[in-house]
């Protein structure tokens, strides 16, 4: 997986490419954990996003809950097969996405 970082001033955007799955969802959870103080808006961008398993779901949920306190965060270009995912797990209601 390819992970793109672009910080700008209190907002934060990823955009992700490949699979966010076991193998690499601990490198985005390595961007992530402890490097969102401060920041307001978090975006990360799924449009070369082709699959996300239970543990991208997890660093998505512990991202959220930080957001959830300090500002927004929100997913844009989610391919039809991640929005059905986020669907059928919950996720939908959880995460906003655009």
């Amino acid at each position: 997986m390819k992970i793109e970082k672009n910080v700008d001033g209190s907002n934060t955007s990823f955009a992700l490419e490949g699979r966010l799955d076991t193998m690499t969802a601990p490198l985005l959870e390595a961007e992530i954990q402890g490097k969102l103080e401060g920041v307001t808006d978090l975006e990360f961008d799924f449009a070369k996003l082709t699959y996300i398993s239970s543990a991208g779901l997890r660093v998505l949920l512990s991202a959220q809950k930080i957001m959830n306190k300090q500002g927004k965060m929100t997913i844009k270009n989610v391919c039809d097969e991640i929005k059905e995912i986020f669907e059928v797990t919950g996720f939908s209601d959880i995460l906003t996405v655009v």
